[in-house]
């Protein structure tokens, strides 16, 4: 039987399908309203412009005794003043006494300021005797231990504007605004598909000839982590039909995601179905591993071919669907840790292909981690990655190499 083989073309480099993806991104414009218990992580949608001062109220910052801060004036220890008690405020309660030359007012942290008062007393530095006397030993200026009214947010200010990732103390900011829910922008839904008659389900007893999905979990854990919602599919059989079918079917979703079936042979048939449906951007990458991807658009959604092998489909996952996912859910650049160590080992790279070399740390050394694009342990035995740029052609045993950290 003759096979039909459709060799790459070409390849393009890494940075020409960054750049390509970049271009046809559109970030997500769907919005969705969610309670503030679950907003954090996610993006907000519209300006936040408070109506009210935060605190509403000026408060003691300490436990002590509001004052006129004048009835302080030449206060020591060796020289106290002596105040008149007229009222104890605990934080909830609004004091009903104004104070006055000569008098003070027993206060809570939290607490409003009673009118008159504008200065709080540490009640360290003062001694209570029975008959309502307070004696202050420390002298005080005004606004000294007061929170004032608005201190933290004032009525008009914009708190925070739309496109902020929300953490938690923005969470927070938005909680002291008095908000239970809020407008943020919906997390992409991408469609997930394995393709390959060989592909079944973990927990079914392996056949002849089969091997477990993998791709549909890992790719979904990416997803997860960036900014999206996956959305697995079943496993598609290798004919245009069922393919065509299954794609049909993933365009509900705001992004797809294949593996297997964009290589060179027979049935690999990604190929087919993008440019029958919509259009291919590019496929073949300069790069080790993970050569075999394609890119495109069909109905305006971008379509992502992985490689079928799951080291190859994670990589790329990594380097090309991670970045461009955060990108359409509007959210920030993933901040990489890196190590620089030495190499364990002398490691040739292939001519003219951008290098992705897995690593694992052993005793301050980057060690070489990478099996074959097949063996997916050449990933989860890993800590992270090297990049061998295209013109490299080796890397020496002990030469200084930046490991970034998975």
């Amino acid at each position: 039987m003759t096979t039909r083989m459709r060799p790459f073309q070409k390849t393009i480099p890494l940075e020409e399908a960054r750049a390509i993806i970049d271009r046809a991104i559109r970030p997500i414009g769907r919005i969705e309203r969610l309670s503030l218990q679950h907003a954090n992580g996610r993006v907000l949608a519209h300006d936040v412009t408070s109506d009210a001062d935060v605190p509403p109220f000026s408060r003691a910052a300490m436990d002590g005794y509001a004052v006129r801060a004048e009835d302080t004036d030449g206060t020591s220890r060796t020289d106290p003043r002596t105040l008149r008690c007229i009222e104890k405020v605990f934080t909830g309660q609004l004091p009903l006494q104004t104070v006055g030359p000569g008098e003070c007012t027993e206060i809570a942290t939290g607490a409003p300021m009673p009118a008159g008062a504008d200065a709080v007393v540490m009640v360290e530095d003062t001694a209570a005797d029975a008959d309502a006397t307070i004696r202050v030993f420390a002298a005080v200026s005004p606004r000294h231990n007061v929170g004032r009214q608005g201190a933290d947010i004032q009525k008009g200010q914009l708190v925070l504007q739309s496109g902020t990732p929300l953490n938690a103390s923005r969470v927070g900011a938005l909680a002291a605004l008095g908000f239970t829910d809020v407008e943020v922008f919906a997390k992409p839904r991408v469609a997930i598909l394995s393709t390959g008659n060989e592909i079944i389900e973990p927990g079914q007893p392996l056949a002849p000839g089969q091997i477990y999905d993998i791709n549909r979990f890992t790719v979904s854990a990416v997803v997860a982590d960036n900014g999206g919602t996956p959305v697995p599919y079943r496993t598609a059989v290798d004919t245009l039909d069922d393919l065509s079918r299954l794609v049909n079917e993933c365009l509900e979703q705001d992004v797809l995601v294949f593996s297997g079936g964009s290589s060179v042979g027979e049935r690999d048939l990604i190929l087919d179905v993008i440019a029958a449906k919509g259009e291919v951007l590019f496929h073949g990458i300069a790069v080790k591993p993970g050569k075999p991807t394609a890119f495109g658009r069909i109905a305006g959604k971008l379509v992502f071919g992985m490689p079928g092998y799951p080291t190859s489909c994670l990589s790329n996952a990594y380097i090309l669907l991670a970045p461009a996912l955060r990108r359409i859910a509007r959210l920030p650049e993933q901040m990489v840790r890196s190590l620089t160590l030495p190499l364990g080992a002398r490691v040739v790279s292939a001519p003219g292909r951008h290098q992705f070399l897995t690593v694992r740390i052993e005793h301050a050394v980057a060690v070489p981690a990478f099996k074959a694009s097949g063996d997916i342990t050449s990933m989860s035995r890993a800590d992270g990655y090297i990049e061998i740029p295209a013109h490299v052609e080796a890397v020496e045993e002990g030469e200084l190499v930046e490991v970034k950290l998975f």
